[in-house]
């Protein structure tokens, strides 16, 4: 072999390995790069906990102390009696306001025992997440949809009852389908959906 011969081989085989170990090295980094940003998954959870952090607080020490109190009631017409929302009208206000923000994010209350029609469900996503909460409450029921033809990901989790005054509100309501509700029981799900790049 001549040396010529030699020098050309050993350089088309280092070229050859260097490129071999270029692309397998891409490769492995490309499984292992982690995406830019936070998952959906847990801004939905930190938004929910957020949520569900004021709701219990807004029911344990405002809404409950004030009536203990004598002092102002929650009701269903709170804005027509001057009255304190209750804490389902809190979120779901809260959830209105939410939505008025630019950024596209959704929060809502549903249930399979309504008061109010609206807070039904209305997609196969939320029918199946309202069963999948109540196996196991607690954790989100998780998936990518598509809403209006966007893609979001959107996350269900279990609503309970965080005080028995909340289950006797249910329970005594004329327009409740459900009556037999205790603190703690499922009551339905928080809905929240966060949109997704497209």
């Amino acid at each position: 072999m001549s040396t010529k011969g030699f020098w050309l081989g050993l350089a088309v085989g280092t070229i050859f390995t260097c490129l071999l170990g270029q692309w397998v090295f891409s490769a492995a980094s490309k499984e292992t790069e982690r995406p830019r940003g936070i998952s959906p998954e847990i801004v939905a959870n930190y938004i929910h906990s957020v949520v569900q952090a004021d709701r219990t607080f807004y029911t344990s020490e405002i809404v409950e102390r004030m009536q203990r109190r004598g002092l102002v009631f929650a009701s269903e017409h709170w804005k027509e009696d001057g009255d304190l929302p209750l804490p389902a009208q809190f979120v779901l206000e809260t959830g209105r306001l939410i939505a008025q923000q630019p950024i596209g994010i959704r929060f809502r209350l549903i249930s399979s025992w309504p008061i109010n029609r609206r807070n039904s469900p209305t997609t196969e996503f939320e029918r199946t997440a309202l069963t999948k909460i109540l196996v196991n409450t607690d954790r989100p029921y998780t998936a990518v949809t598509t809403v209006g033809g966007a893609r979001v990901f959107q996350a269900l989790y279990a609503d309970k009852a965080v005080s028995q005054v909340c289950a006797d509100c249910h329970n005594v309501h004329i327009k409740s389908p459900k009556r037999d509700f205790k603190a703690g029981d499922v009551m339905g799900g928080s809905l929240l959906t966060i949109p997704l790049p497209q």
